[in-house]
């Protein structure tokens, strides 16, 4: 027994020796490439990254070229450092620390030494590069805008960081990768593909020529460009607007769900993050706690969305057949909706208004009673609840739109869950959660939801995924932008609803945003603002909120501003949206008094107060 022990194991050892020989012979190919490493030098030839154009062609980011001084640690000979360090304007120092970094990564692989050298400094290097083995310069792109605006939609490129090395196999030290915006969405489809030229290498590590005669030798192939969504002009005259503000302008293409223009405010101009100054503006931006300008408010920013979401709970309303559209509700300048607690409104006591009048006139006491029946329909106020949050989800409120730029906010859309957590499973009912009805309470947005939900409704009843990119040189864009996205809400429901926000434009809350001409729905949002200081919540100037879609009917774009502490509605998001529309429906503004007015206007006196705001009134 022991002698068959024996023999087993002996052979088990045997197999294993051979089954590890096998891999490293057949699969594993770690020593071989130490080995080309030795033998052959690998040149990359960096592609034309694509080019981005706007919705009508105009160039948007083309390239400039740029130069990397590169190193190969164990190719560097004895040199003179003195001489080197002055031509390449950095000191010992930093010319020693650059050297380990690049030795550390790897002896054998190249890496950037001194990254992106101007034109001039590489016209009086270049003859000299031969002096100092181990070294050589690499021509690679940088982007050139040219435009001064979209920063948020466009993005910019950088060198790969130790994560991205990681994470993508594609990449090496000191190449470059898309960062935030079109650059980042579609890095792949703009990189390109580069090109790997092998040169062989005698024993004294000398070249003596192309290896294999340049058989596995490989071209650039160049990026593809890309048609994105945006009208440059409207984008441009967008941030105009909003200088010495703050806050988020959406405007969609209700028939396409194309992004016509995406502001987020305070922003830069894109060409600060190019080339060597591009570490130094980046950090400053970053450090920018004030303004915050890396941050996209059209994107990112969580609001209460205001008046603007009575929109949604009168269609919910008519859904479930709880109200018509001429019963009427009677204000008394405010709503008790639960024992020592008041809605105010800023109807004259005993106004008795419909579904039109209510829209229009923005009132709170109508909708608390609309928002009431619908969560208290069937007597089970969490079955109610849970209905109305589905037909809200459905406009695409409260999660994630899954549009083509990388950063986004769901929002929040309280349901069950959430009250039984904070309340109890029997804490809570339908006035718990009133605020809700006015866009208030536990409720937020982003623009881009609000501006994707006046879409829907603008459209009566469907919505496409918002998206930047256009179209693509050779290819389709992702069909998901190209189907509909249909809501909960019958098609008929929507007819009062649109009419009720032509009349806030014609007659009622925003008639600061009529437009000669041209049919105008909107709908104004007084958004209440409040913070935590020393454990009190304390109420800060309210934002200025509005959305429309224009034409009334067959409409061309849909729109939603965020103006933060702006007061109400009607102050400056509504002027600043109507001027959009007008600009992109006509190419000209015909209310030159208006315009002079939102582009010379300004809040910074109110950002600059430690604590702004009034106490809570409704003022649309």
């Amino acid at each position: 027994m022991r002698k068959l022990l024996l023999y087993v194991t002996v052979l088990l050892i045997g197999l294993i020796y051979i089954g590890r020989l096998s891999y490293l012979q057949l699969f594993d190919t770690s020593a071989r490439q130490l080995s080309d490493n030795n033998a052959i030098k690998k040149l990359y030839d960096y592609p034309k990254r694509g080019y981005i154009y706007d919705r009508n062609g105009k160039l948007l980011v083309a390239n400039q070229p740029a130069y990397d001084i590169m190193v190969i640690p164990r190719e560097v000979k004895p040199l003179d450092t003195t001489e080197f360090c002055r031509l390449l304007k950095i000191n010992k120092k930093d010319f020693i620390k650059r050297y380990k970094k690049a030795r550390t990564y790897s002896p054998w692989i190249p890496s950037v030494f001194l990254a992106q050298l101007s034109k001039e400094d590489y016209a009086s290097l270049q003859e000299k590069m031969r002096k100092f083995d181990g070294f050589y310069i690499q021509k690679r792109q940088l982007r050139d805008y040219q435009t001064e605006v979209a920063s948020n939609v466009l993005g910019y490129i950088s060198e790969v960081n130790e994560g991205d090395l990681k994470k993508y196999t594609y990449y090496q030290q000191g190449e470059l990768i898309g960062r935030q915006g079109v650059e980042k969405a579609y890095e792949d489809i703009l990189r390109g593909k580069k090109g790997v030229k092998r040169l062989q290498k005698d024993k004294h590590n000398r070249i003596i020529g192309p290896y294999k005669e340049g058989r596995f030798d490989t071209l650039p192939v160049s990026g593809k460009d890309i048609r994105i969504t945006l009208d440059i002009e409207l984008q441009e005259y967008g941030e105009m607007l909003m200088k010495n503000k703050r806050g988020g302008i959406v405007a969609i293409e209700p028939s396409t769900g194309e992004i016509l223009s995406l502001v987020t405010a305070p922003s830069y101009d894109p060409a600060i993050l190019v080339g060597r100054v591009r570490s130094k503006n980046f950090t400053k931006l970053y450090n920018d706690s004030i303004n915050i300008p890396l941050f996209d408010r059209g994107l990112k920013a969580q609001y209460a969305p205001g008046s603007p979401f009575k929109t949604i709970n009168a269609l919910i309303a008519l859904e479930e057949g709880v109200i018509g559209t001429n019963d009427k509700i009677t204000c008394f300048h405010g709503h008790y909706f639960a024992k020592g607690q008041w809605m105010g409104c800023h109807c004259p006591s005993g106004t008795r208004n419909n579904m039109n009048r209510a829209v229009y006139e923005s009132c709170n006491t109508y909708f608390a009673n609309v928002y009431r029946r619908i969560i208290d329909k069937d007597e089970d106020h969490k079955k109610g609840l849970e209905n109305w949050k589905r037909h809200v989800n459905s406009f695409g409120l409260g999660k994630f739109l899954g549009n083509d730029l990388p950063v986004g906010s769901k929002g929040h859309v309280p349901g069950e869950a959430f009250y039984n957590k904070w309340y109890g499973e029997r804490g809570w009912r339908a006035v718990t959660t009133v605020s809700n009805a006015i866009g208030q309470g536990e409720v937020l947005a982003t623009p881009i939801q609000l501006a994707n939900m006046t879409a829907a409704i603008a459209n009566r009843g469907y919505y496409y995924t918002p998206h930047v990119i256009k179209d693509v040189e050779g290819q389709t864009i992702d069909p998901k932008f190209t189907t509909k996205n249909v809501t909960t809400i019958s098609p008929e429901n929507f007819t009062p609803v649109i009419q009720g926000m032509h009349d806030v434009v014609e007659k009622g809350t925003a008639k600061i945003a009529r437009i000669p001409g041209i049919e105008v729905c909107g709908k104004t949002g007084t958004a209440e603002n409040f913070t935590t200081i020393n454990g009190e919540k304390t109420q800060l100037t309210d934002h200025s909120i509005f959305v429309a879609f224009a034409p009334k009917e067959n409409p061309k774009i849909a729109i939603a501003v965020f103006i933060e502490n702006g007061y109400w509605g009607s102050r400056w998001a509504a002027p600043i949206a109507s001027l959009m529309i007008e600009k992109h429906l006509t190419g000209e503004v015909s209310r030159g008094w208006l315009e002079e007015r939102m582009l010379l206007g300004s809040l910074q006196e109110e950002y600059a107060k430690p604590l702004s705001g009034e106490p809570f009134e409704i003022n649309e």
